[in-house]
């Protein structure tokens, strides 16, 4: 009797340690196949994948910085994922684990808009490049203006014409329209000039274009308008459009103000202001 229950141990003991050693053995063959799965998934398809994408990046000539993060990021997520998948070969349960990193992000995102909303703005403006640096632009939102120094993940820098500097949040200015003044090479320039009615019009509209057609800096083959706008209260309004290029809008601008004025003078062409006439009228009492 004692020997057929030390039989049944025995038996036992093997059958345990059989499971045992079969448990282990499948254990070995996982991580073997986990590490394996490791050294192919970082060696060779995540470092693949990556220099596919920056070529992809760079043939769509994307901004560095842009571009960087992007790789950073989708590295990221290609590591994430091969973790999960040798997770589970080993048996180590993930799905808790994604519930909880999910929520956790979600939460980080609520309390994050604003910044997330600068950088989904930021990377939209460096995507698609409505401005970039060295463009003199306007905010429509916030109405500031300046040349654009930097254009960062989360904000764009500008310097103004009085050397601030303007940092706008790059969310604002992606949901808000801008004006790009130096978008192209050349650039019209817009000014009017108010003559006395009783001046000579066609006098004045010559000295108007012979200024234009005589600076250095306007684009000669380009047109010269000079028009009469408006017939105001006080005075007849005659525009004069040029064409110049982005970088010598400004220098034009003022050279010609100032030469249009000593040109009037010269021909007496007055150039009216403001001014109210009174009338005193007396009355005689019988």
């Amino acid at each position: 009797m004692n020997i057929f229950v030390a039989n049944i141990a025995v038996e036992r003991m093997f059958a345990v340690l059989e499971q045992f050693l079969d448990r282990i053995m499948s254990f070995g063959i996982n991580i073997i196949i986990a590490l394996l799965i490791f050294f192919v998934g970082s060696k060779i398809l995540i470092k693949w994948l990556l220099k596919l994408v920056n070529q992809i990046f760079e043939k769509g000539h994307m901004e560095i910085s842009v571009r960087k993060f992007l790789i950073s990021l989708i590295r990221a997520v290609m590591y994430g994922i091969l973790l999960i998948i040798i997770c589970n070969k080993v048996g180590i349960e993930t799905t808790s684990f994604i519930a909880v990193l999910g929520s956790a992000g979600l939460a980080i995102g609520l309390s994050m808009q604003g910044s997330l909303s600068n950088f989904a703005g930021g990377v939209l403006i460096l995507l698609i490049k409505p401005f970039v640096v060295g463009d003199y632009i306007i905010d429509g939102g916030s109405g500031q203006e300046g040349k654009v120094s930097r254009i960062d993940l989360f904000y764009t820098h500008l310097v103004t014409n009085d050397n601030r500097m303007v940092v706008i949040p790059n969310g604002s200015l992606a949901n808000s329209h801008l004006i790009n003044n130096t978008a192209f090479e050349t650039r019209r320039v817009d000014m009017k000039f108010g003559i006395a009615y009783d001046n000579d019009v066609k006098l004045a509209k010559a000295l108007l274009e012979k200024e234009a057609r005589g600076h250095s800096l306007v684009l000669q083959e380009q047109d010269v308008d000079v028009f009469i706008t408006d017939l105001e209260e006080s005075q007849v309004t005659i525009a004069l459009r040029v064409w110049v290029k982005k970088e010598d809008y400004w220098t034009v601008r003022a050279e010609l103000i100032e030469q249009v004025k000593e040109r009037f003078e010269e021909h007496g062409v007055q150039i009216p202001f403001q001014q109210m006439d009174v009338h005193l009228v007396e009355h005689v009492s019988h």
